[in-house]
């Protein structure tokens, strides 16, 4: 907004005269008023950019008449004049919401000066409002988060009640089904839009590693610390930080993340004095945390801070009457960023993809239809196009191949032992048949582990760490 319209209230005929003549040459429109009066009925007739208020005249005075701005017409800005320089005056004219103060009497140049300022600072405050509007109308939640089931609503919901506050908030759900957009969702529809938003995935960085990160350090805080860093929090201050695979974070960590639920600052490693803070957590997981404090694994104080407000995504497998809309966005998206001509697919292949079990959820399901749309010869995908999901073909078949084949290994294993006698056999068979499956997976993609996580279902993550704790050789040749 420029400031073009100005409205000057003062009861001094001279004060008047004075400033509409100098604001006019300056190539402003002024208007006049000689008491507060004269100032509210042409504050509610005409909408003024600027108005430059006396603090003292008949009838209404300008704080007054400032108040009554504030309200009804919240985009004009106001400059209050006053003959009293008192400490009095400036904080009340402040605190009742002025842009600015000028004690009489005063140089014009001093009045011109304060309002290029308001004009500057009136456009920044426009270019802001623009870009939080073309942000949020690029993260609208029903354009980002596709889904009309049941369990969608429910999450919509309490979305809307919950992201316009700076409530902590934690989302579990399997590896695949979003987590990340919903708590992107949670920024974009908050006030805190228009201000940082930062991830950090707790399982994907070194132990080590991660409180730097975090936190940030001083410098010489150890070895290789040749300047100071600035962590996390730091960066996100005033905005978000996700904090994605919480249940990853070591202990003495989550001790630390604690703290800064707690009080509000954090220290960087090496630093002796607090940092005021002001962001907002949002936490995701695939696991449950609940078994993990019951294990001693996550701290069961921090767990209560996080889950203020819990949101369970859904598995893809639990809301297929929302795959035909996930398809035809994923469609979409495939032809807008790689610019092929897929138009759409058959009714044959969207019950294929219906009945499918999607083990990697929305992310298994957003990639099969890139590959789809890219490789198919034909603007409408058909059955054809994901062989891996046909009958008696890829997964189905290796599927039941598979299990009658374990059945009969387990079968005749079992039979030479004393099952009876045994408590912990359901770990003790998917930890023996783990790390041969990741071992020839890994063979098969020669340690490609992007691949490898693909082919077998899992995030790259959770791939890295079981290959860390199978002891598993990750090169290949």
């Amino acid at each position: 907004m420029s400031i073009k319209q100005i409205l000057v209230a003062d009861d001094e005929d001279s004060i008047r005269w004075v400033l509409s003549k100098a604001l006019s040459q300056k190539g402003y429109q002024v208007d006049l008023a000689s008491d507060g009066q004269e100032a509210r009925t042409a504050l509610r007739s005409k909408k003024y950019d600027l108005a430059v208020l006396d603090i003292k005249m008949p009838g209404i005075t300008g704080l007054d008449l400032l108040e009554s701005i504030q309200k009804d017409s919240p985009h004009t800005l106001v400059i209050i004049m006053t003959a009293e320089s008192s400490m009095h005056n400036a904080v009340e004219a402040m605190k009742r919401g002025a842009y600015d103060y000028i004690t009489k009497p005063f140089d014009l140049d001093v009045l011109e000066a304060i309002i290029l300022k308001a004009q500057k600072a009136s456009e920044q405050a426009d270019e802001v409002h623009r870009l939080r509007d073309e942000l949020k109308g690029q993260f609208q939640t029903e354009r980002s988060i596709v889904g009309q089931s049941e369990p969608m609503q429910e999450l919509y919901k309490t979305l809307g009640k919950v992201a316009p506050s700076n409530v902590t908030i934690l989302i579990t759900g399997e590896s695949g089904t979003g987590k990340e957009l919903v708590a992107r969702a949670v920024h974009f529809n908050s006030p805190r839009l228009g201000k940082p938003l930062l991830a950090i995935n707790c399982a994907a960085i070194p132990k080590d590693l991660l409180e730097s990160e975090l936190f940030g350090f001083e410098k010489g805080a150890f070895t290789g610390a040749t300047e100071r860093k600035i962590g996390k929090f730091e960066q996100a201050n005033g905005g978000t930080l996700f904090l994605d695979e919480i249940g990853d974070m070591p202990l003495d960590l989550q001790a630390k993340l604690l703290r800064v639920l707690q009080e509000k600052e954090i220290t960087r490693t090496g630093g002796s004095s607090s940092i005021p803070i002001d962001v907002r957590i949002v936490a995701a997981t695939n696991q449950d945390l609940s078994e993990k404090v019951q294990a001693k694994e996550f701290r069961e104080d921090l767990y209560y801070r996080l889950n203020v407000v819990p949101l369970a995504l859904p598995p893809l497998r639990d809301r297929t009457g929302d795959i035909p809309l996930l398809v035809d966005f994923f469609i979409g998206r495939a032809a807008e960023e790689m610019g092929v001509s897929t138009k759409g697919c058959t009714p044959e292949t969207l019950k294929l993809l219906c009945r499918y079990n999607w083990p990697g959820n929305i992310r298994q399901l957003e990639n099969s239809i890139k590959r789809a749309s890219l490789l198919s010869p034909d603007p409408m995908l058909t059955p054809t196009d994901f062989p891996d999901l046909l009958p008696g073909k890829g997964s189905e078949r290796i599927n039941d191949s598979l299990e009658a084949l374990i059945g009969n290994k387990l079968r005749a294993s079992l039979s030479k032992m004393e099952v009876q006698e045994l408590n912990n056999l359901y770990d003790m068979v998917l930890h023996q048949m783990e790390r041969p499956l990741i071992n020839i997976v890994l063979d098969q993609t020669r340690g490609n582990q992007v691949k490898a996580a693909e082919i077998l279902g899992i995030n790259r993550n959770t791939l890295r760490k079981k290959i860390q704790q199978l002891d598993i050789e990750a090169k290949r040749s």
